[in-house]
């Protein structure tokens, strides 16, 4: 185990010395150390080697082995600092050219077998883990994890005073309001039958406190949502959420980027570059994804033009869009086939490959469609995907965005590095639609929420092409991963209720559910913006975890349970009495009606 924490603190009660930060200049000390213990070697009838392990690291202790506590017991050892015999330097350990000697060792506490090795040297189910997080905690995994996600903490903290933000909290208990995801309630006990919700975010408050005066906020805020979870997603999430006052869209990302520099900064010591900008709809024709991961190329390209006058069938459609796989020639047909069928999963009719193959003078194309089209037609797609002999082309007619979200699965399914190689690639994606399109009953979808900001020169399209529609949103993306969505907030209470009516909010429910917001409005709203940047995520990436779950002390499992305490657990009949709630059985259980 190596040095987790270098920059301990002082010593305090029990201990003298952290074990992880003991180095030949101490030799001579007498030191007490405090920690659980690691390994345990018998050497000989009398003296055993214990390891003994704090968050710093571990110390590996020379003691009477009638007296060697077994493995994860809590002790107290005190010993003198001394320089391990020449040719028994561990040269894997910080500490491992020192050990201590003359050893006196106290139990603190006794402890079981763990049900799974502490130092990770075996593979764990998760499921243990998850089970026995108190234990899984103790690893240096985890230890480097959480310490790590709290220099990102502070470091982000700092960076918002810095910038002369000031940290307000914003209520747990909040009112139902429509923002895009499902809400947890929590039934009111002295109001029957009414409930409060956890909040998906502060977004409506905070929009008060910009009304309120407060110029500049900002919050490490814990927000719910009663959604699917998978591997960057949880039911509860921490954000650093930010509004401010009389600012631009590029005023609060500026703000953001320093932020996120300031904390990338903290935990690997470089400070990334500029972050660059694109347009949604340039990430959508680049990559095919409006979270881009920058880190490889495998662009995407247009074949319309190449192909407009073409005899092949499935080639006439809005948009041919295509990405090259270097050296994907030597797939297999199974694979291949594989790629047709991921193709329609995602919504795609269909999906064409190519083979460049070495041809008399240049590549050609080899697929089962190939003697469907011209041989310009050939060399116009070699041309434009730029393939060489060996690469493989994947093709896509569709409408554009179908087709362009496709292949953007495809080109993340085949190209994406791990997490954990390659630079860290920051990317600002801006001028997204304000509308993601229409629901099953014709009414309009918000692609961030019902407080956005509308580009004052597309407020003309609002009734008659309303797709068209730009906002002034904008996401942070890091590796392929979205960190936050922000957007320049509605202050008008006019555009506000136009907004709702295209949501399909009558102006009467917008009142029983916004009138405190829009009477705010009413009372002199500064023009103002924000941004939420996705803690979890952002520690994920810089620690190099494909899972949020690694970063979080306590999560729960893909399926929403708490395998450490049970939950979510039945209350008592009592309890849902006072709380006026009867449940109903589920259909297919004893008792159902």
């Amino acid at each position: 185990m190596s040095v987790v924490d270098v920059d301990a603190p002082e010593p305090l009660g029990l201990r003298s010395a952290y074990c992880g930060t003991l180095r030949p200049g101490d030799a001579g000390r007498v030191v007490s150390v405090c920690g659980w213990v690691a390994h345990r070697r018998e050497h000989g009838e009398h003296l055993a080697f214990v390891d003994v392990r704090d968050h710093t690291g571990l110390v590996q202790c020379v003691v009477d082995a009638a007296h060697a506590p077994r493995s994860e017991f809590v002790v107290r050892v005190t010993g003198t600092v001394t320089l391990r015999p020449p040719g028994t330097e561990n040269p894997t350990l910080a500490t491992g050219e020192v050990e201590l000697s003359d050893c006196s060792v106290e139990t603190l506490s006794e402890a079981e077998p763990p049900p799974f090795s502490i130092d990770g040297r075996a593979d764990t189910d998760e499921q243990v883990r998850l089970r026995y997080r108190f234990l899984d905690l103790r690893s240096e995994r985890m230890q480097a994890n959480l310490r790590l996600r709290a220099r990102v903490n502070s470091a982000l903290r700092r960076a918002m005073e810095g910038q002369g933000f000031t940290e307000l909290e914003t209520p747990m208990l909040w009112t139902p309001t429509p923002e895009g995801a499902r809400e947890f309630a929590i039934p009111s006990r002295l109001v029957r039958g009414s409930f409060y919700v956890l909040p998906q975010s502060p977004q409506i408050a905070k929009q008060l406190a910009m009304v309120g005066g407060f110029d500049r906020y900002f919050q490490i805020a814990r927000c719910m949502r009663d959604e699917d979870l998978r591997a960057d997603r949880q039911f509860e999430f921490t954000q650093l959420d930010v509004e401010a006052s009389f600012v631009t869209e590029h005023d609060i990302r500026a703000v953001v980027s320093e932020a996120v520099a300031q904390a990338t900064e903290a935990v690997t010591g470089e400070r990334p570059e500029a972050i660059e900008e694109m347009s949604w709809d340039t990430a959508i024709d680049r990559y095919g994804s409006d979270k881009p991961d920058l880190r490889f190329a495998m662009e995407l390209v247009e074949l319309s033009g190449v192909l407009s006058g073409t005899e092949f069938n499935a080639f006439r459609a809005p948009a041919v869009r295509a990405i090259t796989v270097a050296g994907g020639a030597e797939l297999g047909r199974a694979r291949l086939d594989a790629l047709v069928e991921r193709a329609k999963s995602l919504g795609a009719k269909g999906l064409v490959w190519m083979r460049a193959v070495a041809g008399e003078d240049r590549p050609e194309l080899d697929s089962p469609v190939a003697k469907f089209l011209s041989a310009d037609e050939r060399a116009g797609i070699l041309t434009s995907t730029r393939a060489t002999t060996g690469d493989l082309v994947l093709i896509v007619a569709d409408e554009h965005l179908r087709a362009s979200e496709v292949l953007g699965q495809l080109r993340v399914d085949l190209g994406r590095p791990p997490v954990s190689e390659g630079p860290r690639r920051f990317c600002w994606v801006v001028d997204f639609p304000l509308f993601s399109g229409f629901d099953d009953e014709g009414v309009l979808v918000s692609a961030h929420h019902p407080f956005t900001m509308p580009r004052s020169e597309d407020l003309e399209l609002m009734d008659s092409e309303p797709l068209r529609v730009r906002a002034q949103s904008y996401d942070l993306v890091l590796n392929g991963w979205e960190l936050g969505s922000g957007s320049i907030r509605i202050h008008r209470p006019d555009i506000q209720r136009q907004i709702f009516r295209a949501l399909g909010i009558s102006d009467e429910e917008a009142e029983k559910r916004f009138g405190f917001l829009l009477g705010a409005l009413r009372y002199g709203a500064p023009p103002h913006g924000g941004f939420a940047v996705g803690l979890d995520r952002l520690v994920a990436v810089l620690a190099g975890e494909d899972n949020i779950r690694e970063v979080i002390a306590f999560p729960k499992t893909q399926s929403g349970a708490d395998l450490m305490t049970g939950a979510p657990l039945p209350l008592s009949a009592r309890q849902l009495q006072e709380l006026g709630i009867r449940v109903l059985d589920q259909p297919g259980r004893p008792g159902a009606g």
